[in-house]
């Protein structure tokens, strides 16, 4: 059963998670990101995928919060066809090919440890061109976006009160993937006053 202080860390973190792609939405509109396209897509494919996973298993408690993650992703894809960069690129493909096996592996596992090592090399590796775009042009991402996301992993980790392998080793990933975009994309204010 969890504490009192758990639930309101995981009402903190869920906040986090439903703001975060309302401020990175209006951020593409204005023209302050462009999120990029092959990321946005492997995203997209891995979040529709959990959210059929979990509409399947009948877990009622995860399944909102999916199914709106997964309307934020469609919503962001969408955005980064007109308003986003890359897709075709020798390094997009090739990201995207490991990114389809990785899926793959986690979709056709029935060990559920290499399923969610699977997923987060698939996602990881989805991330990779957002990486390198970022790293080139840090003006193209907002981290205010990550930085939420950051935030909001380290909530669940401490509203989990087990710190076993099997439940943190998502969250950790969460938090250094989006650490690292919050420290790409703030660059862009250090380069600025260079």
């Amino acid at each position: 059963m969890l504490s009192d202080f758990s639930i309101v860390l995981i009402i903190m973190s869920t906040t986090l998670v439903l703001t975060s792609p309302i401020v990175y939405i209006r951020s593409i509109l204005q023209g302050k990101a462009r999120p990029h396209r092959t990321t946005r897509f492997v995203l997209l494919v891995i979040t529709i995928l959990s959210t059929v996973s979990l509409f399947a298993s009948n877990s009622q408690v995860a399944l909102w919060l999916a199914f709106a993650s997964a309307v934020q992703a469609v919503a962001v894809f969408a955005l980064s066809i007109k308003r986003g960069m890359g897709g075709w690129s020798r390094l997009d493909v090739t990201c995207l090919s490991i990114a389809i096996v990785g899926v793959l592996v986690w979709q056709l596992t029935s060990q559920p440890l290499i399923g969610l090592y699977a997923s987060v090399i698939a996602d990881f590796v989805g991330m990779v061109p957002a990486i390198v775009k970022t790293y080139r042009m840090p003006h193209t991402e907002d981290w205010r976006f990550f930085a939420m996301d950051t935030i909001a992993s380290v909530l669940t980790i401490i509203a989990a009160g087990s710190f076993s392998y099997r439940e943190t080793v998502y969250p950790a990933y969460l938090i250094l993937i989006n650490g690292l975009m919050v420290w790409l994309a703030l660059r862009k204010a250090r380069s600025r006053k260079e």
